[in-house]
C-alpha cells in the first residue's frame, strides 16, 4: 500500500472505503462499535481530545488554557488550530454545526481571550 500523502489521500480506495464504512453507521452506538473495531483506546482518545481542543479554542481559550483544561499537549493544540484554520473545513463544518458550544462561560479563573480563530469558524 502507498502511504498517503497531502496529494493523495482523499482518492485512495483504502480511505473511501473508510469513509463509506463510517457513513453507513446509523446510530451512536454503531459509530462508536465500529471505531472500537478500528481504532486502539489511545486512538480513540486522541481523537476525542483533538476535539474538545477545537471546541475551546472555538470558545476563545487561550493554547495554553485548552492544553491545561484538556491534558493535551501544546503542539496538539498548536496542530488542532492551523487545521481550524487552513485544514480541509471538517472541524470549521462541525463547530459551526454545533456553534451553542461555542458560547458557553469559561470556568471560573479561566482565562479567555478574542479567538482569531472564530473568524475561521464562521467561514
Amino acid at each position: 500500500m502507498i502511504r498517503f500523502t497531502e496529494d493523495s489521500w482523499r482518492k485512495d480506495p483504502s480511505f473511501r472505503a473508510l469513509c463509506m464504512a463510517l457513513l453507513s453507521c446509523k446510530s451512536e452506538e454503531e459509530m462508536a462499535n465500529f471505531l472500537r473495531d478500528i481504532g486502539t483506546l489511545a486512538e480513540l482518545q486522541s481523537w476525542s481530545e483533538r476535539l474538545e481542543v477545537a471546541k475551546q479554542l472555538s470558545r476563545g481559550f487561550s493554547y495554553r488554557q485548552v492544553a491545561m483544561n484538556t491534558g493535551a499537549s501544546t503542539t496538539t493544540v498548536t496542530r488542532v488550530a492551523k487545521f481550524i484554520e487552513n485544514g480541509p473545513g471538517g472541524y470549521r463544518r462541525y463547530l459551526k454545526t454545533h456553534r451553542h458550544h461555542s458560547h458557553q462561560a469559561a470556568p471560573e479563573g479561566g482565562e479567555r481571550t478574542a479567538s482569531v480563530l472564530q473568524r475561521y469558524i464562521k467561514k
